[in-house]
C-alpha cells in the first residue's frame, strides 16, 4: 500500500512538472530532464511511469478528457434546458480550465498535436455545442432568426479564442468575462419567452458541478493554475 501511494505521488508530480514545462516552452522544446528534476525524481523513476516524452504527453490529454467529460456528465444530469445546459457546461468547462493546470496542458496538448488516439477536445466540445444547439431547436428555444450550423461556429470560436487569451492572462476564463460574453450573446441565441428563464452567470447546479470536478481533479493531482488579477 505504501509502495502504491509513494508511485501515485511521483506521478502526480511528474505530470504537474509536465504541464508545466509543456506550458513554458511546448512539446517540442519541452525536455524530459527538467520534467524530472523539477518534479524531485530521477530519470529513471520517470521511465518507470512514462516511457517517452510522446506517453508523458498522453497522459495529460487523458487527464484532461476525464476531468472535462465528468464535468460536462454532471452538468448535464442537472440540466433545465438544452440552453441553458449551453452556458452551464461553459462556465464549469472554463472554471476547469482556468484552476487546473494538467486539465490545462492536456487541452492545449490535445488542440495542438496529434495523438495517435485521435484525441481532439476542441472538437469534442465543438460537437458539444452542436447537440445542444439542436436540443434547444427541438425545444423550440432557439430564436427564428439563428442557424444552427452558423451560430456553433461563433460559439466555438469565440470560446476557444478566450481559452487562448487566457493563456497569458487566465482572467479571460473568468465567470464574470464568460457572463459578460452570454449577456451579449443570448439576446440573439433564445427565443424571448426563453430568456427570461436563463441565467448567463450559470445556475447553482452548474457552480456546483465546477466544485465537484475540479475537487476530482485536485485529488488526481492537478493543481491550481497561477491566476492573474488583472482582468481582460
Amino acid at each position: 500500500m505504501i509502495k502504491q501511494e509513494r508511485a501515485a505521488r511521483t506521478r502526480e508530480a511528474l505530470l504537474l512538472a509536465a504541464a508545466g514545462e509543456f506550458r513554458r516552452h511546448g512539446y517540442d522544446k519541452a525536455k524530459l530532464s527538467v520534467i524530472s528534476a523539477e518534479a524531485g525524481v530521477s530519470s529513471g523513476a520517470l521511465h518507470f511511469h512514462f516511457e517517452s516524452k510522446a506517453a508523458l504527453a498522453e497522459a495529460l490529454r487523458n487527464e484532461a478528457s476525464h476531468s472535462l467529460r465528468r464535468a460536462a456528465r454532471l452538468v448535464h444530469g442537472r440540466r433545465t434546458s438544452a440552453l441553458q445546459a449551453l452556458v452551464d457546461v461553459s462556465h464549469t468547462l472554463a472554471d476547469l480550465l482556468r484552476r487546473s493546470s494538467v486539465v490545462r496542458a492536456g487541452f492545449v496538448l490535445s488542440c495542438e498535436t496529434e495523438p495517435d488516439t485521435g484525441l481532439n477536445l476542441r472538437q469534442e466540445w465543438q460537437r458539444c455545442v452542436q447537440q445542444l444547439l439542436a436540443e434547444a431547436d427541438d425545444e423550440r428555444t432557439l430564436a427564428q432568426s439563428v442557424t444552427q450550423q452558423h451560430m456553433a461556429s461563433a460559439l466555438v470560436a469565440s470560446t476557444v479564442g478566450y481559452e487562448m487569451l487566457s493563456r497569458s492572462n487566465p482572467e479571460w476564463l473568468s465567470c464574470v468575462t464568460l457572463t459578460a460574453f452570454w449577456e451579449l450573446l443570448l439576446p440573439t441565441l433564445a427565443t424571448a419567452q426563453t430568456l427570461a428563464r436563463l441565467d448567463p452567470a450559470g445556475t447553482d447546479a452548474a457552480h456546483r458541478a465546477s466544485a465537484s470536478a475540479t475537487a476530482t481533479a485536485l485529488r488526481t493531482g492537478c493543481a491550481p493554475a497561477p491566476v492573474s488579477p488583472s482582468a481582460p
